[in-house]
């Protein structure tokens, strides 16, 4: 990949969208994950206002003190990148305790912090009118689908969303993203116990990447290692029960004759 050409046509594009949006620049959840940190630094590459939230929700402090770092790392360096931290996790326990006991179940509650997470994105972007950039990187958003509908997945643009996750890193290191980001495990940030993507998924972003390369058609599986198959199947099945994020809405379209 051509690195510093890549950035630039990023850079540029969201410049573009940006103007002919007729918005003033960008809005980015920051985690202290590395997508975050590449798509931030590319928003505030444009010259654009951008304004950086970090929205903890019962968060890991490991996780929160990435994210200030790279916050604190991003306005030294762009002067026109502003910033903001909104405590979510009042707001999300009385979400819970609205909650019927039975529909408290971990997964719901872990998108739910999500959901939550892009409502602030927007209420900020729609007062200050900008645009909310979605975080989500190839693998994530159009191969197995691991994001939150309605929630990180509700975004106005993707830059990343193009980039495998090795990609994703590459630009990091271009960046100047700080080390310890760079070294820090991927994790959705959604789960009290801070597990990470691979342990959620069963499989690496390396590993996920080849199994997104495989073509069916060729694919003699009786040359695979057991440990490819496995993650073949890994792939397969997230690729398949998460279908319904990465396809367009269904429309269930009115026949003419009964019109």
């Amino acid at each position: 990949m051509k690195t510093d050409q890549v950035i630039n046509y990023i850079v540029g594009w969201l410049k573009d969208y940006c103007e002919n949006a007729g918005s003033r620049g960008y809005v980015v959840g920051i985690s202290g994950g590395i997508d975050s940190a590449v798509t931030s630094t590319l928003c505030a590459k444009t010259g654009k206002s951008v304004i950086v939230l970090n929205l903890p929700i019962l968060q890991d402090p490991g996780q929160l003190t990435l994210a200030q770092d790279h916050i604190s790392w991003l306005t030294k360096n762009f002067t026109n990148v502003t910033a903001d931290r909104i405590d979510l996790t009042g707001a999300f326990q009385v979400f819970v305790q609205a909650l019927p006991e039975e529909s408290r179940e971990d997964l719901a509650l872990a998108n739910s912090r999500s959901r939550l997470r892009m409502a602030a994105l927007y209420a900020m972007a729609t007062h200050h009118k900008l645009l909310v950039a979605g975080t989500g990187n190839k693998v994530e958003d159009f191969g197995v689908g691991f994001f939150t509908k309605y929630g990180d997945g509700g975004v106005d643009v993707s830059p990343v969303a193009d980039l495998l996750k090795t990609e994703v890193y590459d630009i990091a290191g271009h960046l100047g993203i700080i080390q310890e980001i760079m070294d820090a495990p991927p994790t959705d940030g959604l789960w009290a116990d801070s597990r990470t993507d691979e342990s959620q998924i069963g499989a690496s972003y390396p590993e996920l990447e080849w199994a997104m390369s495989v073509d069916d058609a060729d694919l003699d599986e009786s040359s695979l290692t057991p440990r490819q198959l496995e993650v073949l199947k890994i792939y397969r099945r997230f690729n398949s029960a998460n279908r319904h994020k990465m396809d367009p809405i269904p429309v269930c379209e009115i026949p003419d004759e009964l019109r």
